[in-house]
């Protein structure tokens, strides 16, 4: 007994072209998510790199009209075998840039500036955020605005000057939003 198989023809137009546009829709739209994706993580996650030292997405919050200071956060990783020291900061944004540590003492929060330098313990990582170590631009020449990036340099002990770009957030932003 023999069996004969038959291959139709797809009905003329309808279903063929709906299936058509339906697949480039399906693909644009695809296309459309990658490269908003990837966008993304480019403009959420810049680093920069000097010697064995790995500088995270530096940011600072916008300030309102008037605002004397802000507030600068990134993570430093040391990729080496060797610690490293974080010793100056400098940016066209203010006349100076400090270290500060925040701490919480006897239920009193306080925070003063680090002396000597912070250090980048070798295969280690440090970060720089809201309720801890962070920059601190103060006099500012300027008012950070949010989407706007400002040039600063940080001086280590050897990996030498490392220029950075800050990306400047909303005033709302916390240390929630940049977890690592």
């Amino acid at each position: 007994m023999s069996q004969a198989f038959h291959i139709a023809a797809p009905p003329s137009g309808g279903r063929t072209k709906f299936l058509r546009r339906f697949n480039e829709r399906v693909g644009l739209a695809v296309l459309a998510f990658v490269v908003l994706f990837f966008g993304a993580q480019a403009v959420c996650a810049h680093e920069f790199k000097a010697g064995d030292l790995e500088i995270e997405h530096p940011w600072s919050r916008a300030t309102p009209t008037g605002a004397k200071v802000a507030g600068g956060y990134f993570t430093i990783t040391n990729k080496g075998n060797a610690p490293d020291r974080l010793l100056s900061i400098s940016s066209d944004v203010s006349e100076k840039a400090e270290l500060h540590e925040m701490g919480v003492k006897d239920g009193v929060m306080t925070m003063r500036p680090v002396v000597g330098g912070l250090e980048i313990p070798a295969g280690g990582k440090v970060a720089l955020a809201p309720g801890g170590y962070h920059l601190m631009f103060v006099g500012l020449k300027r008012q950070p605005k949010q989407g706007e990036e400002f040039a600063a340099t940080l001086t280590f002990e050897k990996a030498g000057a490392v220029n950075v770009e800050f990306a400047v957030e909303g005033m709302g932003g916390g240390m929630d939003d940049h977890a690592n």
